[in-house]
């Protein structure tokens, strides 16, 4: 079969099958008396398989290399075409990430797209300085997309960078917790954990209150802590359990403490906290750390609800637990008579 019918027939053209002549790729096994191409089957048969090695992306070298080697390993190529695809997949992603974030910046000029791209390279810097101060001084009359700033947001590691990023969320108002959202539940932990703080940065937002609710539930403590102080600062008893756990634990035990003090001015919460807070104290009763703790909560709540415990504890067996008690029991006292 002569060059011409061959291109016809296998969509290659011509100009290509003598290129595959040059490089010894498919060499027509014939020529007719007057010195033209002509291919065998199997040279056909070749040339379909050297296409279909091009579609997986293989370089003409690397399909000779295959055709020809009889050490070859398909398995290291396709591994090598996978790593390589994937690499060009997620440039375009990130190409197709800052159109988007170009095309949300709604530009009337070319400075703005120039200037939405110089944020977009500040926010990428491998210097934290760089990207914090693209957060807190961008360029003037340069709208941040909200949707860049959750993203950012979300891959944060800095902690500087990431408060920077949050306290701009906040002020970008719109949809701010409907673009971070989706964090909560990632299967990443560490976007979990940025998420719930960029929410809990927006609580009284749209919401923010369920994603919290939500997010009390989760599997990993960290989130679970961030999601307590949040609502717990709502004025949600949800949080009351997560709140004393922390107090138990001693992370962030001050903060929790003073957040149950104030939802115990409810007295339907009160009751929740002061059974929880007596609870712990008898689960605990050979640790004076944790129950110091304990009482340390039971000093925030109004002296009507922790008064009598407090009394009790006075003539605890433990006696650096029974001094504790008498202080804040004094000082509780005080408060009453204020």
């Amino acid at each position: 079969m002569l060059i011409g019918e061959v291109a016809r027939r296998s969509g290659v053209s011509s100009r290509m099958l003598r290129h595959y002549d040059s490089l010894g790729l498919v060499r027509p096994t014939g020529r007719t008396v007057g010195g033209y191409r002509e291919y065998s089957e199997e040279d056909i048969r070749r040339i379909f398989h050297v296409e279909s090695l091009r579609t997986l992306g293989l370089s003409l070298r690397q399909i000779g290399r295959a055709l020809e080697d009889p050490a070859f390993t398909p398995s290291a190529l396709v591994a090598d075409l996978i790593r390589r695809s994937e690499d060009r997949l997620k440039r375009e992603q990130e190409l197709l990430e800052r159109l988007r974030a170009v095309d949300a910046s709604t530009p009337s000029a070319w400075q703005d797209v120039l200037r939405i791209v110089e944020l977009l390279h500040s926010l990428n810097s491998p210097s934290a300085a760089r990207r914090q101060q693209a957060v807190l001084a961008p360029a003037d009359d340069v709208p941040v997309p909200t949707d860049l700033l959750a993203a950012a947001v979300l891959a944060e590691s800095d902690p500087n960078v990431a408060g920077a990023l949050r306290w701009a969320l906040a002020r970008a108002g719109g949809d701010g917790v409907a673009s971070v959202v989706a964090g909560v539940y990632s299967d990443d932990v560490a976007v979990r954990r940025r998420a719930v703080l960029a929410v809990a940065a927006m609580a009284d937002a749209p919401g923010a209150t369920a994603a919290l609710a939500d997010a009390l539930g989760d599997p990993d403590p960290t989130v679970r802590r961030h999601a307590a102080l949040a609502m717990g600062k709502l004025g949600s008893p949800a949080a009351v359990p997560t709140l004393v756990a922390m107090i138990v634990e001693g992370t962030n035990d001050i903060e929790a403490a003073e957040i149950l003090g104030s939802l115990s001015l409810d007295p339907g919460p009160a009751n929740q906290i002061m059974n929880a807070l007596t609870a712990e104290l008898t689960t605990h009763a050979a640790d004076s750390a944790v129950r110091i703790r304990l009482i340390q909560a039971l000093a925030e709540l109004p002296p009507p609800v922790a008064k009598d415990t407090l009394q009790q504890l006075t003539h605890d067996e433990d006696r650096s637990v029974a001094l504790v008690a008498t202080a804040l029991l004094g000082v509780l006292q005080d408060r009453a008579n204020d």
